[in-house]
């Protein structure tokens, strides 16, 4: 059988985790890279007969983790290999409201793990397996708010502006090699999170959309993280991933 490996940043907690969860089948081999190791995670990838290995790491300082992945890739057996994937899920919610009531460590810390990371990782994955014969794919979780702009959250829409349009130019030079990797960026909709429960707290003078975020919760319109990774990748399946480096699950 095929081995399907599937790199995953935040696997431990939200939309990371249930990613990581639904993956867990024959043949795939999983790395979860996150602040913090789930012991269950190992118990439940053996019962699904998929191997996983997890990272505890910070992303704030994403070049000591984006060295030890290529180092890692460096050494993997790469005939059995069917496809390779990054799925750059990892991001940071700084203090919302406006910005220059933000805390410098903070914005810093949310630009470094979101943008930073993403970037220094695609990078290292790509070295790494830039004379693979397997399909290779780059998706990066994206958000609405990396596409129109929201009062009190800069840092946040920056963070998921910028790894949109990164996703464009990534995928431009993916296109003029011979076996490059496929790049999207996804907004994978609204789910029920820690984020989301950070919004609803938020202060309304510095968060004048904080009413929605509590009116999404109160009408049942947030999604559970399983059912946006089903949506995920479902869509990371499809025949046409990457023909478009800017997509939405609500759009396909």
């Amino acid at each position: 059988m095929a081995d399907h490996l599937f790199i995953i940043t935040g696997a431990s907690r939200g939309l990371g985790a249930a990613l990581t969860a639904q993956l867990m089948a024959p043949g795939h081999v999983l790395l979860g890279i996150a602040r913090r190791n789930d012991p269950q995670q190992i118990a439940r990838a053996a019962d699904g007969g998929a191997r996983l290995e997890q990272w505890d790491a910070d992303l704030a300082e994403p070049q000591r983790v984006a060295a030890r992945l290529e180092t890692w890739l460096g050494g993997f057996d790469t005939q059995p290999v069917a496809s390779a994937t990054l799925i750059n899920n990892a991001a940071v919610l700084a203090r919302v409201g406006a910005l220059e009531d933000g805390d410098a460590d903070e914005i810093a810390g949310s630009l470094r793990v979101g943008l930073e990371a993403p970037l220094v990782l695609s990078a290292a994955f790509l070295r790494a397996t830039d004379r693979w014969a397997a399909r290779r794919r780059v998706l990066n979780i994206s958000s609405g708010l990396g596409r129109r702009a929201m009062a009190g959250q800069v840092p946040y829409c920056a963070v998921k502006g910028g790894l949109d349009h990164a996703s464009r130019a990534m995928a431009l030079d993916q296109a003029q090699r011979q076996n490059g990797a496929r790049v999207v960026s996804l907004a994978p909709g609204v789910i029920d999170t820690d984020m989301q429960v950070h919004l609803r707290a938020a202060d309304p003078r510095g968060f004048p959309d904080q009413a929605m975020f509590v009116g999404l919760k109160d009408g049942g319109q947030l999604a559970s993280a399983a059912d946006a990774a089903r949506r995920v990748l479902a869509y990371l399946d499809r025949a046409d991933f990457g023909s478009n480096p800017i997509a939405d699950v609500r759009d396909a």
